[in-house]
């Protein structure tokens, strides 16, 4: 029961509080211990004679006291909080955390969720219909990104040279290729999202239209011929319809579920700086990028930027300029994406031993800081286990 008098436990969170300059109340500590993101006071022993009972607060609530008297604010959930004390190493409670990174997933929705049990097939159908007519599209290249290409393109033809260089273009297979328009790509997002899975011709048209200066793309020709040029390979990891699902064919959120409530807490740690650390690579590549091409020179940010265009890198660009703000909540999901792909790595070498893991190595195929977390998560792992990086 709530008093305006604070308990002596509490007294002692307040002046905690008090002497680190925080202003913090006895309603504020009710507040927190009701959202589970404060523990309530530890019992002691009885006073004796009818004078009631000691308590004291638990040890780890004095840094989170002074974590949540800095987090808070108006405008800020519980779960965004909660997420703020993790990332700074702060002992919230565990349940509270993965809540948090659940209630992450849950923001991500998609038209038909109402009706989960209906025929897959009927719902794709009714998707295609629902984005057709409120014209729902997809942004693929951010302004930023284009501008950049484009300034890129322009050096590149003043210079005479081509981008990229014939013998990479020659790899481009596909004679007639399809970018998908924004509205495709709205739909195949979708689509991946309650299905978990996607075609590798979506996939190419996706690569292809994220990057519409590019005159070739080997990579989305490498995706698209992956039936021919590996058959073996495709048998494995596509199901029967041509999508890639190495995973349980199933709705992209069970995954991110499971991985919210089965990844251990030191994982989701090192995830979640890592998220951060990609974020921080994408913008200064990004500056570093525009800062050569002020000067009119091509340097090696643009080098960088070029080879991460046209590789899966690229992806992490244009998701980090897509992504002016970047709240708690979104974080989280990058986490648990990033957390999927690397699943999905080590989920494939298991099918496919032996996989081409050195191609990881190459610029622009994973970005620096995932990497090093890819190399983490192998060497604690049994063999077999892909290689990347040595």
């Amino acid at each position: 029961m709530s008093t305006d008098i604070p308990s002596a436990a509490d007294q002692l969170l307040l002046d905690h509080a008090h002497l680190h300059g925080l202003d913090v109340t006895a309603k504020m500590l009710e507040v927190w211990r009701s959202r589970r993101l404060l523990p309530g006071n530890i019992p002691g022993g009885g006073l004796g004679r009818g004078k009631g009972s000691t308590s004291s607060p638990a040890p780890e609530s004095f840094d989170l006291v002074l974590g949540l008297a800095r987090h808070a604010g108006r405008g800020k959930r519980p779960t965004d909080l909660a997420l703020l004390l993790f990332a700074e190493g702060l002992p919230v409670p565990e349940q509270t955390v993965r809540a948090a990174f659940n209630a992450a997933v849950d923001t991500v929705t998609v038209h038909g969720d109402d009706e989960p049990d209906g025929d897959p097939d009927q719902r794709l159908d009714d998707l295609a219909d629902h984005i057709d007519d409120a014209g729902l599209t997809v942004t693929l290249v951010p302004a930023r990104a284009r501008r950049i290409d484009e300034g890129i393109a322009r050096l590149v033809r003043a210079d005479g040279q081509e981008w990229p260089p014939a013998e990479l273009a020659a790899f481009d297979e596909n004679p007639g290729p399809s970018p998908s328009t924004p509205k495709d790509a709205a739909l195949a997002a979708a689509a991946a999202v309650i299905t978990g899975s996607m075609s590798l011709e979506d996939i190419g048209d996706m690569l292809r239209a994220m990057n519409p200066t590019a005159t070739a793309h080997p990579i989305a020709s490498l995706v698209e011929t992956t039936r021919k040029d590996v058959p073996e390979v495709a048998d494995t990891v596509l199901t029967t319809d041509g999508h890639l699902a190495l995973g349980p064919v199933r709705d992209a959120r069970d995954h991110l579920h499971d991985l919210s409530t089965t990844t251990p807490l030191e994982d989701l740690a090192r995830a979640w700086t890592t998220a951060e650390r990609v974020r921080q690579w994408a913008l200064d590549l990004c500056t570093r990028v525009e800062e050569e091409l002020a000067t009119g020179r091509l340097g090696e940010a643009v080098g960088e930027w070029q080879n991460c265009r046209y590789a899966m890198a690229g992806l992490d660009l244009l998701s980090a300029l897509k992504q002016r703000d970047w709240p708690p909540a979104q974080h989280a999901l990058d986490t648990l994406l990033l957390l999927y792909q690397l699943a999905e790595f080590q989920r494939l070498d298991h099918l496919v031993p032996g996989c081409h893991w050195h191609l990881l190595d190459a610029e622009g195929m994973m970005p620096p800081p995932t990497r090093e977390l890819l190399q983490d998560l192998i060497s604690r792992n049994a063999s077999p286990t892909p290689r990347a990086g040595g």
